[in-house]
């Protein structure tokens, strides 16, 4: 059977499905060398990497590492990002793939395993030297050693105006929150998702808060944010829009909203797709500030 992480009933991945993505392709590929390494975007389809020797994995926030070791090329990383479609899946070495072969933008095979890399959002190879330049932007990572609240909560303040939900999804704040997350984190600290940053009355729980359910749902098959694992009840707004509150009965609301990072001069509509989300909040539970 194959092994993957990907978004479930499409929801897109975030940092703690990004961290068990990790941890899966280090499980299955670091140590061993690479029989096999096809790279089918443009710009990389002539790099041949067979031969390296695989380091490991690691996450970054949302953003994918992986580290090779080349006789010729020396340290290499291949940095891959998920977006909005994009999955990593495991199988042994001749087992048939659960997605169709044109999806494939990656394939890294060993003698004993194969990872693909299907839709994936970015695909680049860069000196393992450069990896703290490229991602020099990143926020602390919520499920990262660097790890820090004090700083997280002085980038959010940054911008005091902002909603606190389209904050929440800024990468350059912290690393690792989605949608999914910025929604159930404001249900669970009761402020409302379009509420200025200036108007949470305390950061640290909310980051806190934060913390505690990413690291939670690391090791979980799929996100749980109420504590109860039966469907229709793992999460307490997210997707959720016109049902009722599972902890007062008030319907689900849910507003569509652009976070804000986009360049207004670009006019990719798929670009401008990926800045619009859909807020998700209870009326009672998270009353709009008067």
């Amino acid at each position: 059977m194959s092994r993957a992480v990907r978004s479930r009933g499409g929801f897109v991945p975030e940092g703690d499905a990004v961290w068990r993505t990790a941890r899966r392709l280090d499980r299955a590929l670091s140590g061993s060398r690479l029989s096999t390494a096809d790279f089918r975007v443009p710009s990389l389809a002539t790099v041949d990497l067979s031969g390296a020797l695989v380091r490991s994995t690691r996450p970054r926030g949302k953003h994918l590492l992986t580290r090779l070791a080349h006789p010729d090329q020396g340290e290499v990383t291949v940095h891959t990002h998920l977006k909005m479609e994009g999955s990593w899946q495991v199988y042994a070495s001749g087992q048939r793939w659960r997605r169709p072969a044109e999806q494939a933008r990656v394939v890294l095979r060993t003698p004993t395993n194969e990872a693909v890399g299907f839709s994936l959002g970015v695909v680049e190879l860069l000196p393992t030297s450069g990896e703290g330049a490229l991602l020099a932007h990143l926020g602390p990572d919520l499920l990262g050693r660097d790890w820090d609240p004090d700083l997280a909560a002085g980038r959010l303040r940054s911008h005091p105006e902002r909603p606190i939900h389209a904050a929440l999804l800024d990468q350059r704040n912290l690393a690792g929150i989605g949608n999914m997350y910025a929604a159930e984190l404001c249900f669970l600290v009761g402020i409302h998702p379009q509420s200025p940053v200036s108007g949470v009355p305390d950061l640290h729980r909310l980051l806190l808060r934060a913390h505690q359910v990413l690291n939670f749902n690391k090791t979980q098959s799929s996100a749980v944010t109420t504590g109860d694992v039966r469907n229709g009840h793992r999460l307490w707004v997210y997707r959720r829009d016109g049902q009722p509150c599972l902890r007062c009965g008030t319907p689900i609301q849910v507003h569509r909203f652009e976070t804000g990072r986009h360049d207004p001069a670009r006019h990719d509509t798929r670009l401008r797709e990926e800045q619009l989300r859909m807020a998700y909040w209870c009326p009672s539970c998270q009353p709009e500030s008067t």
